[in-house]
């Protein structure tokens, strides 16, 4: 009797253990769920410039209290979509990492709103060794001749180098836009984002005089206002001033009275002239 109680007892046990493990599975189930949302990333590497298709893009589970903001929840929102940044591996698609719907891809769906892109002719000592690479900030000396002012008067035109832009975005350099590369490019085209009024002292500047690029600090935000280095700047050479001109002499008119006496038969006259006039008179 008691080895059958005993076995009762041990199945009501096993029961209770199966039913409280079914419990807390199906509760920890619900938390889960409840705790991670759908999240659209990229299912490879994503390029600047580059238009989403279905096969870039999967959905997986994100705990819901890290959920990135601008995350994207639904594919069919992504297809067709260009990407204004590199998107890795993994790496949730944010809408702040796309363009607009209905941008076409390619380098115009990167520009910023009221810039342009223009490209100048480099090599490898004007592009800074290929340093200069997509997303980096560079400034542009320009060198050409400087025209003689008043008071260089009568001195010949001198070289001057002056940085007439700063802190210039490089969007591509040749056919390249990916801004995840770090290794220097030697190329002979680089593409630069600049404002309407920039596009215009640049296309002047690289028709007066030869270019360089000047690799900037990235965070860096304050300008310099320099007045250029000239042949005499460099060498230190004293400012000749120009000799002050002669006074001109004042002119003071002088009028002169002369007194003529002529002896006549029939008496004495005198006459006198005054400036440019002339009289005579006779007693």
């Amino acid at each position: 009797m008691r080895n059958v109680r005993t076995l009762v007892m041990l199945l009501v046990a096993a029961l209770a253990g199966l039913a409280a493990v079914v419990m807390a599975s199906r509760w920890m189930v619900q938390q889960s769920a409840g705790s991670t949302t759908k999240v659209a990333v990229a299912t490879a590497d994503i390029n600047l410039g580059q238009r989403l298709a279905p096969e870039f893009v999967k959905l997986v589970d994100w705990p819901r209290e890290s959920l990135p903001p601008g995350a994207m929840s639904d594919v069919s929102t992504v297809d067709g979509r260009v990407t204004k940044a590199s998107v890795m591996r993994g790496e949730p698609i944010l809408e702040s990492k796309l363009t607009p719907a209905g941008t076409k891809g390619g380098l115009s769906a990167v520009i910023a709103e009221g810039k342009r892109a223009i490209t100048v002719r480099v090599n490898d000592v004007v592009g800074v060794a290929g340093f200069a690479l997509p997303g980096s900030f560079v400034d542009i000396i320009v060198n050409t001749q400087k025209d003689a002012g008043k008071s260089d008067a009568g001195q010949p035109e001198q070289s001057i180098s002056k940085i007439v832009l700063e802190k210039i975005l490089v969007l591509a350099v040749a056919q390249e836009v990916n801004r995840d590369e770090t290794k220097p490019k030697v190329v002979n085209a680089v593409t630069l984002e600049v404002s309407p009024v920039e596009a215009e002292k640049l296309d002047l500047a690289r028709s007066v005089g030869s270019l360089s690029l000047v690799l900037r600090n990235q965070v860096e935000q304050r300008p310099v206002d320099t007045a250029g280095a000239t042949k005499r700047s460099l060498l230190n050479e004293p400012v000749v001033q120009a000799a002050a001109p002669a006074p001109t002499p004042v002119v003071r008119a002088v009028q002169v009275v002369q007194r003529i006496v002529e002896k006549k038969l029939n008496g004495q006259c005198v006459g006198v002239i005054s400036g440019m006039q002339q009289n005579q008179e006779c007693f």
